[in-house]
């Protein structure tokens, strides 16, 4: 539930940022944490990392 909450607030924070100082590339903030959060939790699989992208690809 915290990771919830702190991507919430990041993504409140790059709406606000982007806002007040006319950056529109702020709102690519909070896509780069989730796409970095995805990365770690598939590299803390202990299972060598080809083998948990084939496991994460063959779910269907």
């Amino acid at each position: 539930m915290g990771i919830l909450i702190g991507f919430w607030i990041l993504a409140i924070a790059a709406i606000i940022g982007m806002l007040k100082w006319k950056k529109p590339l702020l709102l690519a903030v909070p896509f780069a944490a989730m796409g970095l959060y995805v990365a770690v939790q598939i590299i803390m699989v202990p299972l060598p990392l080809w083998e948990t992208i084939e496991m994460i690809i063959g779910m269907r």
